[in-house]
């Protein structure tokens, strides 16, 4: 029997820093940036609990640079992709590290502002 595995993101949130562009050695670009999602809900006490989590993401080529050009702090999109981990050991410390991130396959901005608000932020 073939068993098959889905390793799909969706992701709906705030973007918490502006997007970060960089280029690999051999020139393409990867662009990265923080994702806030939050939740709310009513404890045993009727008390209002929020909670928010932060995601990595990390996006490649052309969605990079579109990323890079559109994309600004506090704005709301729609994330696709892949979870990805990765583990290291700390060179000073000695000990291990691990980082997740969202390597994204496709983003749909929920709001858009034009270039002259953007620069404003």
């Amino acid at each position: 029997m073939d068993k098959k595995s889905v390793n799909k993101v969706i992701l709906i949130g705030n973007i918490g820093n502006h997007p970060e562009c960089r280029y690999t050695p051999a020139g393409s670009p990867v662009t990265s940036f923080s994702l806030a999602t939050n939740e709310t809900w009513l404890n045993t006490e009727n008390e209002k609990i929020e909670n928010t989590e932060w995601h990595n993401i990390v996006v490649w080529n052309k969605l990079a640079e579109f990323a890079k050009e559109y994309l600004f702090k506090g704005q709301s999109v729609y994330v696709e992709g892949k979870i990805r981990t990765s583990q290291w050991e700390d060179e000073k410390s000695g000990q291990k590290r691990k980082k997740i991130d969202i390597v994204c396959s496709n983003i749909i901005p929920l709001e858009w502002k034009d270039k002259t608000s953007k620069q404003s932020d």
